[in-house]
């Protein structure tokens, strides 16, 4: 059997599953960020001794996974005003000092939903676009160009089956190529000047996904860290 054959026969990855696969793929050690939304469920899926420390916008370091629900505390919360855990060795600071380790580049990686993400790394997550839309950037554009790397966590297709993966972006940026890697439930694909290539299939075949997204995508690459 194929590599396509292979793929075509495995199911979509579900949200949780993509969610594992972000976190194992974060190098041990890193200082992370999970934007609102999607990425928040990667949290739930770091395993212990791996010494990444999770930072929120609104002002911690240390972040654990989502408590159970006898545990909530409502004045813990992450920027998305989500109930969190904190670790042992958690620290709380004034959100300007959030935003300045946002913008110095203290931030490792940088997880994000999207709208849409163009082929050559382009971002835009903060606006649909729509006349009434109340604009809501946040931290998103502070966090895209500061961490040392952003990847996207996204469904591949809006709900009405566009998909997000585009040649170019239509809504409003967020961030110029500052995308690396896109994970979804039907691919992992990596992005960048030389546009787009696919990492891993799920569910799909190589030519199935090119005639989804309506883009010519680069060579199945294997996973890679």
């Amino acid at each position: 059997m194929t590599t396509t054959e292979t793929a075509a026969r495995r199911a979509p990855l579900t949200k949780a599953q993509i969610a594992a696969r972000v976190a194992d793929e974060i190098p041990d050690g890193s200082y992370v960020n999970l934007g609102i939304g999607l990425p928040t469920l990667v949290a739930d899926h770091l395993a212990t001794g791996r010494g990444i420390t999770l930072h929120t916008e609104n002002g911690m370091l240390g972040m654990g996974p989502s408590p159970e629900p006898d545990d909530v505390d409502p004045d813990l919360v992450n920027a998305g005003k989500i109930p969190v855990t904190e670790l042992p060795g958690a620290s709380y600071f004034h959100q300007a000092d959030s935003f300045a380790m946002m913008r110095g580049g203290h931030i490792d990686v940088c997880v994000l939903g999207a709208f849409q993400v163009s082929a050559t790394g382009d971002l835009a997550n903060w606006s649909t676009g729509a006349p009434d839309a109340v604009p809501a950037v946040g931290g998103a554009m502070d966090l895209a160009i500061g961490a040392r790397r952003t990847v996207v966590m996204m469904n591949l297709l809006t709900k009405d089956g566009r998909p997000k993966l585009v040649e170019r972006c239509t809504l409003p940026l967020t961030g110029v190529g500052c995308v690396s890697r896109i994970y979804t439930e039907l691919a992992i694909i990596d992005v960048g000047p030389d546009g787009a290539h696919v990492v891993e299939l799920f569910g799909t075949t190589h030519a199935e996904l090119e005639k989804m997204l309506g883009l010519t995508l680069g060579p199945t690459l294997g996973r890679t860290r």
